[in-house]
């Protein structure tokens, strides 16, 4: 199993091969903090994944289910889609908060892209509006 320094060195070459489905993705390495929204769910519209038998979540089932925060950083991005890599998994349609360490990005999406790998998950972020000069190409 590859040590720490080892695996976060490799995440520009894991979210690269991800990229290749975004012609339009630029390298970047913006720091952000990443948050699950309330309005995720799996993927069916069913928010309720698990729960207490009877496909209910409890309250504290449900509070945990959404409580989800890393710090990560963009690896490319295109005007409406950033590329990162989590130590976490998260599902094609998952709704998350992209939040850029110094304010100048904050802007919701949901999952477009996961490719899993050893211990990491490379995935892609569609805005759910248009993010005004987030990127800027020359």
């Amino acid at each position: 199993m590859p040590n720490q320094a080892t695996a976060r060195a490799l995440e520009p070459d894991i979210v690269s091969r991800l990229a290749r489905f975004f012609p339009d993705a630029t390298p970047v390495r913006i720091p952000i903090k990443l948050s699950r929204t309330q309005s995720s769910n799996n993927g069916n519209g069913n928010s309720n994944a698990s729960g207490n038998g009877n496909g209910d979540l409890t309250a504290h089932e449900q509070a945990n289910e959404n409580v989800f925060f890393q710090d990560t950083v963009i690896e490319f991005g295109t005007p409406q889609e950033v590329l990162f890599v989590l130590d976490r998994p998260l599902q094609f349609a998952d709704r998350v908060l992209v939040e850029s360490n110094d304010g100048s990005l904050y802007a919701e999406g949901f999952v477009v892209a996961v490719q899993y790998h050893l211990e990491r998950t490379a995935v892609a972020v569609r805005f759910l509006k248009h993010v005004p000069n987030w990127i800027v190409k020359s």
